[in-house]
């Protein structure tokens, strides 16, 4: 088994500035906590981001409350933060912040304006 490169904490640090702005390092983990409108959010956003992570074989610690996900990536069998990590990351980024309707080209409108189907915070 060819040892994967890990990164050290100010390379850490620096990447998730320039690529993953909502992400942050502690505990030898990239971390990011989505904020959910409630509990079908929080389901929603725990399914995406075990959906992502079975299918490129990589799994995060994911805990969960009412309205929020918080997910941590860090490969355990380097033992620290690999572009395995980041490239998940971008992923889960990704897809649980897309939002239909934003790009004009797009046929797809996503959710109507009322509270009541919103699910995920933007911000």
């Amino acid at each position: 088994m060819t040892q994967e490169l890990t990164y050290g904490d100010k390379e850490i640090e620096a990447r998730l500035v320039e690529e993953l702005s909502y992400w942050y390092f502690e505990d030898q983990c990239i971390q990011r906590i989505f904020r959910t409108s409630g509990w079908k959010g929080t389901l929603m956003v725990i399914n995406v981001v075990g959906h992502l992570a079975e299918i490129v074989w990589h799994h995060p610690d994911i805990s969960a409350s009412y309205n929020q996900v918080a997910v941590k990536l860090m490969t355990h069998s380097a033992q620290g933060v690999t572009d395995k990590d980041f490239e998940l990351a971008q992923k889960i980024e990704e897809v649980v912040m897309w939002q239909p309707g934003i790009d004009d080209s797009s046929s797809l409108d996503g959710t109507p304006e009322k509270e009541q189907f919103k699910y995920i915070d933007y911000a």
